[in-house]
């Protein structure tokens, strides 16, 4: 499966501050957020899940799920976006 969109790359200073605070993906959008080196912290705010990101570990953002993301030291990551469940694409 194939995103319909991919972001450009994003470093803990380009990061936009809007994922840095809570918000939600739209309906019918899941995401998955790609570590390309460091770590990152996924919150996700309905459950309280959190979910350490790693080069080798994606994180899964379902539609409508509010969310956050923390970094800390250096990190570079890219957005995906389906529109339907990537699960496989993990």
């Amino acid at each position: 499966m194939k995103p319909y969109r991919i972001t450009s790359e994003f470093n803990e200073i380009t990061l936009p501050a809007g994922l840095r605070q809570r918000h939600a993906t739209k309906a019918g959008v899941w995401a998955v957020i790609r570590i390309l080196e460091g770590t990152a912290t996924l919150v996700y705010v309905d459950t309280g899940e959190v979910r350490h990101l790693t080069p080798c570990e994606p994180g899964l953002i379902k539609p409508e799920q509010t969310h956050y993301l923390k970094l800390s030291g250096l990190v570079r990551l890219k957005l995906e976006f389906y529109d339907s469940d990537p699960v496989h694409s993990l």
